[in-house]
């Protein structure tokens, strides 16, 4: 095999999976092929669609209605909501390989142990998904996380990819603790 077919990019909240991401794009085709083991790539990232939940529920509070996935302290209602993170990038991956043309899909989340972890994440991936991954994991220490999350916000984007950031409080309790280095049944 000389390129991946699905490339899973998983680590903690500003690790830098978008930043390899980015690194990639810059690559010249041939060359990232060679060394990377990826082509032609489009990606598929959980981010702008949570966002879009809390932008969902600020407008309708501000209508007068009940916030849908987010409370007003900015935490999902429902753990299942994760899961729902998951099933729909496995819809977007679906819609994508209706007309790809492309060589790699990049699928890019990230989970602590708060919300169910990485396995928990796994469990609704696709059946397509599965028996074409490779896995990609970034392993930053916590408190490089928490140092990149603080160095990369930026107030005036909380929803730009590359500058959006979490809380030290709520970082700390979503994402401190992983479940990667665990054993799996």
């Amino acid at each position: 095999m000389d390129k991946f077919d699905i490339l899973l990019l998983i680590a903690r909240p500003a690790a830098g999976k978008s930043e390899v991401i980015d690194f990639l794009k810059e690559i010249p085709l041939p060359e990232r092929i060679k060394r990377f083991h990826i082509g032609s790539f489009e990606e598929i990232d959980d981010f702008p669609m949570l966002w879009t939940w809390f932008e969902e529920d600020a407008l309708l509070e501000k209508m007068g209605h009940p916030r849908l996935h987010t409370t007003p302290d900015g935490y999902f209602k429902f753990t299942y909501l994760w899961d729902l993170l998951i099933e729909r990038i496995c819809l977007e991956y679906q819609k994508l390989m209706r007309d790809f043309k492309g060589d790699t899909v990049i699928l890019e989340f990230s989970r602590g142990s708060e919300h169910g972890g990485f396995q928990r994440a796994f469990e609704h991936l696709s059946e397509d998904i599965l028996k074409k991954l490779a896995i990609m994991y970034i392993d930053v220490p916590w408190e490089e996380s928490l140092r990149k999350n603080r160095e990369r916000f930026n107030p005036d984007r909380p929803d730009s990819i590359l500058e959006h950031g979490l809380p030290d409080e709520k970082l700390k309790k979503m994402y401190r603790d992983t479940d990667w280095h665990e054993d799996y049944p």
